[in-house]
This record gives C-alpha cells, sequence and structure tokens, in this order.
C-alpha cells in the first residue's frame, strides 16, 4: 500500500522548482531523493513544454506516493496531441533526453491518457529505511 500526497501546481515554467521542492521535502530520510527529484522535474517540465497545462491558465498535479519498497512519482497534465515516448536524440540537441533519464534511474515508468488529460509516472527502488 502507497501513501500519497498531491499538490497542485500553476502551469508556469517558474513552478517547476517547487515542485522539486515538494517532493526533496517529502522523500527527505525516506526514499531516493535526487533520483525523485530528477524525475519530477523531468515529467514537470514536459507537461510545460508539450501539454495544455503550459497553457494560460494551465495548472499540473504532482502526486508522490510511498511504499515499503518504491517510491512512485507522477504529474498530471491537462493532456496534449501526443503520448510521451523516448526519444533519440543527437549531441547537437537540447532536448529530447528526459525520458531516457527518466527511463535510467526508474524500475519502470508510463503513463495514462484520459479525455481531459494523462498522468505520467515513474517508478523507483526505495532503499530499507
Amino acid at each position: 500500500m502507497l501513501t500519497k500526497w498531491c499538490r497542485a501546481f500553476q502551469g508556469l515554467p517558474e513552478e517547476v522548482p517547487h515542485a522539486r521542492h515538494f517532493v526533496a521535502s517529502l522523500l527527505a530520510d525516506r526514499g531516493p531523493v535526487n533520483d525523485a527529484v530528477l524525475v519530477v522535474s523531468e515529467l514537470a517540465t514536459n507537461a510545460l513544454r508539450h501539454t495544455v497545462s503550459g497553457s494560460d491558465g494551465g495548472r499540473f498535479f504532482v502526486i508522490v506516493g510511498l511504499g515499503d519498497d518504491v517510491v512512485r512519482i507522477e504529474v498530471v497534465d491537462q493532456g496534449g496531441e501526443l503520448v510521451p515516448h523516448l526519444c533519440h536524440a543527437t549531441d547537437r540537441e537540447e532536448g529530447g533526453r528526459g525520458l531516457r533519464l527518466i527511463a535510467a534511474v526508474a524500475k519502470n515508468w508510463g503513463y495514462t491518457v484520459w479525455r481531459d488529460g494523462r498522468s505520467v509516472w515513474a517508478e523507483l527502488a526505495r532503499a530499507s529505511a
């Protein structure tokens, strides 16, 4: 069973550091803080860049789930035209590596699409407390 926390954020780039702080403060002494902060940073940034959440008046939600052996980081956005997918980025491209970074640190990751939005999540192994 996961214990969950959720917080809403405005769809503005300056909210991404607040999302990182939210996750870091919840996981201090409880989980893989650095990996969780990386995950929420990438997912929140993607929500702003690639979904309606980054539009005027948009918003996104961060959900942190804490279980005995897993930490689940989830970002719920307002949806967009494309689904999350791994990109092949060249050395010259500035973006396109976020989901690859997440895949490298996570046990698993995925997404769920709804009519009015979607959820993108990653599960991280939690070291024994």
